[in-house]
């Protein structure tokens, strides 16, 4: 049996019904541009009729019904796009940082130029080449000097940015790290507060989009699975625990570095940072360190004319040799060093040759500490050019206009070297100096080109799946105000049937059972 106010309740679930539609789509408009935010829906159904089958059930004809009522407020998401977004984000990420790190590799080596390291040495090159054409001139000796220390400089300058670099990406694995620390943090904590609230049986709409979007952004940083569990989600990196529950697993650059060597990271911008410097910015100064030591140091094969005096005591491929080649001879020096060794400088007595390059401190060459000897930079007369002698009645003196050892010189630069055995990591092997660095430079553009080209590929993914998500998940506008207006009639409506009821009692109430009086 239906109560006497049965319409009036009615009409009161309706306007709570209809004003929650239209307080949820409040709260959508105004979060229409906010980062990470889903669209919620009220999920109403209308409330359980007056009379359910039973044995007390009335002979009144039909079920009243008694309105409607909202069940839950809950979040317009799909998990499938959740999960094909990390996915595909942690791949960006690698990518991403690899492009950005390899465009300033190739500002670093800034080949083709007319600034670079090949300009600087085709010019070394060219001014032995000209000192070949007079080696008395000290004007020409003092541009060999110069150019040698702007070659120097040139290595010292790539080594240092190439340091900078790698120093660089090794403190962005430390920021990376904290920010995984901060992320995985509130995440855990998120976790406690939906369990909480969740567990009073609401829904946690606008913290679990806080944690989702979290989620989204650590997926970039290193390659996550997500598991939700009861109490909240769980994130392990490959086989290493970063969240369960409210507590997190802190991590330091070092356990990152760990865990690329074990496998567990292996995506995400701290695999591609480590990745970065450890393969890209280590070849490459490895590299440049080879080139610098090769042209003082490195083996190369050059052919000595009939006629040439070598240094007393001299000894080439096991022959100790004396007084006047009687024929040429084809022998391996090392490098730029050990062709200076072979001739004379300009000053009396008879003076031979030095180191041309040395390194700063003592040690093996690298493109760090390489620099052109001092003792030539103190005195360009130490460059040896000559590899003839005389006998005067001052006793044996060089052959000042002599340019064997001048013109030998500037022959390197289209003879091949040896930057290494087998294995070595060089680009290649043998070659000339200028071989060596276009493969240097050509290796970079071909390892540039395809990580851009994986970096544009993956962002398209990227892009295509958010737009999926937005298209679920984002605030409509349009969708919204057309929303507004049917909740605003419906709730007109509603408050219409309740006013008409209120008259229809106010009839019975005050207007009935007054004959009579």
């Amino acid at each position: 049996m239906a109560s006497t106010f049965h319409g009036i309740e009615t009409s009161r679930r309706a306007l709570s019904t209809q004003m929650a539609f239209m307080q949820t789509m409040g709260h959508n408009v105004a979060n229409a541009n906010t980062e990470g935010y889903s669209r919620q829906r009220v999920n109403a159904s209308a409330s359980r009729p007056i009379e359910a089958l039973g044995f007390t059930k009335s002979n009144a004809a039909g079920q009243l019904g008694t309105g409607v009522q909202y069940d839950s407020i809950t979040r317009v998401r799909d998990k499938f796009l959740d999960d094909q977004f990390r996915n595909e984000s942690k791949d960006f990420g690698n990518w991403n940082v690899q492009s950005d790190t390899l465009g300033k590799l190739e500002a670093i080596i800034n080949e083709p130029s007319d600034t670079g390291i090949r300009t600087v040495l085709d010019n070394f090159w060219k001014s032995w080449s000209d000192l070949s054409q007079n080696p008395e001139n000290v004007t020409g000796r003092k541009v060999v000097r110069e150019n040698a220390m702007a070659l120097a400089d040139a290595f010292n300058y790539t080594s240092k940015k190439l340091s900078d670099l790698s120093a660089d990406l090794t403190n962005n694995i430390e920021v990376k790290s904290n920010q995984v620390n901060s992320i995985t943090s509130t995440i855990g904590k998120l976790n406690d507060e939906i369990h909480r609230l969740e567990g009073l049986g609401d829904h946690a709409n606008d913290l679990r989009d806080q944690r989702d979007l979290l989620t989204d952004q650590l997926s970039q940083i290193v390659n996550i699975q997500v598991t939700e569990m009861p109490d909240g989600y769980t994130i392990n990196m490959g086989g290493i625990n970063l969240v369960t529950f409210d507590t997190a697993t802190p991590t330091t650059a070092a356990s990152l570095a760990d865990a690329v060597a074990s496998g567990d990271l292996n995506s995400g911008e701290v695999f591609g940072t480590i990745t970065a410097r450890d393969r890209y910015v280590a070849d490459y100064q490895n590299q440049l360190n080879t080139l610098a030591n090769t042209i003082a140091n490195g083996d190369v094969q050059i052919t000595i004319p009939k006629g040439s005096v070598l240094p007393q005591g001299t000894v080439l491929n096991g022959t100790t040799y004396s007084g006047p080649l009687t024929s040429d001879i084809t022998v391996t020096v090392q490098g730029l060093n050990g062709l200076q060794k072979l001739g004379y400088t300009l000053n009396s007595p008879l003076q031979q040759g030095v180191d041309f390059f040395t390194s700063k401190d003592g040690s093996p060459i690298t493109a760090a500490n390489f620099q052109l000897n001092k003792i030539i930079a103190d005195d360009p007369g130490r460059i040896a050019t000559s590899m003839r002698s005389e006998t005067t009645a001052g006793g044996e003196a060089v052959v000042k206009g002599n340019n064997t050892l001048a013109l030998l010189t500037s022959q390197l630069k289209d003879i091949s070297f040896t930057f290494g055995a087998a294995g070595s990591g060089t680009v290649v092997s043998n070659g000339t100096i200028d071989d060596f660095f276009r493969s240097i430079v050509g290796q970079l553009g071909v390892q540039a080109s395809e990580a851009n080209r994986n970096t544009t590929n993956q962002k398209a993914l990227v892009d295509q799946i958010a737009s999926h998500k937005m298209s679920v998940s984002g605030v409509s506008i349009d969708e919204e105000m057309s929303n507004m207006i049917m909740y605003q009639h419906a709730y007109s409506a509603a408050a219409r049937a309740m006013t008409t009821f209120d008259q229809v009692l106010d009839k019975v109430i005050n207007n009935m059972g007054i004959v009579g009086r």
